[in-house]
């Protein structure tokens, strides 16, 4: 049964590409498919990421209710994109090469993810809430210097520092993504070879080492592939406060397992199809009125108050 929902999610996945790609295309097919297909890889790309990134952080938190963004990361990115508009002004951001905006937001959100997220090894369960609370603290300081940054800049320096504070589905550097994508699939890839580890670290600290395994090293390469898979789907097109809590949200209940061979493929898929469904319906339906950035974080945010309501309730 699980292998047939994911054959089911793999279909549906297929066809929303497919008419991603082609519908309503008009003129020129090779410009067409090429132009759709960057952002459609981005969709992607970043569908996957979010939502393997989210699955291996609840593991290793034990939680369900937290995802890494809410941690203090997407202010952090705010920030980095605030200061250099503040150094450089609007212009001389925009005209940063790409690959060097990438390397230098890629790098400080992979250590500030690194060090922050280091407050879970040891005893994880025990550090949960100093974590949590370490990563609100950081957020509302990341937040409150962009807010002083953002009132000493030019009016129109802001308006480029604020449309740099959204996820941005629209236009694609193809280089940044090759890149976002093999840095994703290297960290996708280590997450699939320690699916079975991550079952035995779902269960807590005290029966993994029971088992045998080592909890601290485990727990450490995890974190290190979340920061690594967060980077770069945040560099590569903004930040996704809780798009990664709703698709495993997703995940959980329709697989209904804590096998995560099934629970990873599975929340990829249901990423990459509210990704490329959401977008279809911004494109198509909504004749671009809304972004799809903001109809994700709206149900996003819908979810992680389902679930907090959820576990009141328990």
């Amino acid at each position: 049964m699980p292998d047939k929902r994911l054959a089911t999610l793999l279909v549906l996945l297929l066809a929303l590409c497919a008419a991603f790609l082609t519908l309503g295309a008009r003129g020129d097919w090779g410009f067409v498919l090429a132009w759709r297909g960057t952002r459609l890889a981005a969709l992607l790309v970043v569908g996957a990421a979010i939502a393997t990134a989210t699955v291996l952080f609840q593991t290793v938190s034990g939680n369900r209710i937290l995802t890494p963004s809410v941690m203090g990361f997407d202010a952090l990115f705010v920030l980095l994109q605030t200061g250099l508009v503040f150094a450089l002004g609007g212009v001389g951001a925009a005209a940063l090469p790409a690959l060097l905006r990438f390397g230098l937001e890629f790098g400080l959100l992979m250590g500030a993810a690194l060090l922050l997220f280091g407050t879970l090894l040891g005893s994880a369960r025990q550090d949960l809430h100093r974590m949590v609370l370490t990563g609100l603290i950081l957020g509302v300081l990341f937040r409150s210097l962009s807010g002083f940054l953002q009132r000493l800049i030019d009016p129109n320096d802001f308006v480029v520092a604020q449309a740099s504070s959204f996820a941005s589905f629209g236009a694609i550097d193809s280089q940044l993504l090759a890149l976002a994508a093999f840095l994703s699939a290297a960290a996708g890839l280590g997450a699939w070879r320690m699916r079975h580890r991550l079952d035995v670290l779902a269960l807590g600290r005290d029966p993994a080492i029971g088992l045998g395994l080592d909890h601290a090293r485990s727990v450490l390469l995890v974190l290190v592939l979340v920061a690594a898979l967060v980077s770069a789907s945040t560099a590569l097109v903004g930040p996704v406060t809780f798009f990664g809590l709703l698709v495993t949200a997703l995940a959980d209940r329709l697989m209904r397992t804590h096998r995560h061979a099934l629970l990873l493929p599975a929340a990829a898929l249901i990423a990459g199809i509210a990704l490329v469904g959401g977008q279809l319906v911004v494109e198509r339906l909504l004749g671009l009125t809304a972004t799809l950035g903001v109809v994700v974080e709206f149900l996003g945010g819908l979810a992680f108050l389902v679930l907090v309501l959820r576990e009141r309730a328990r």
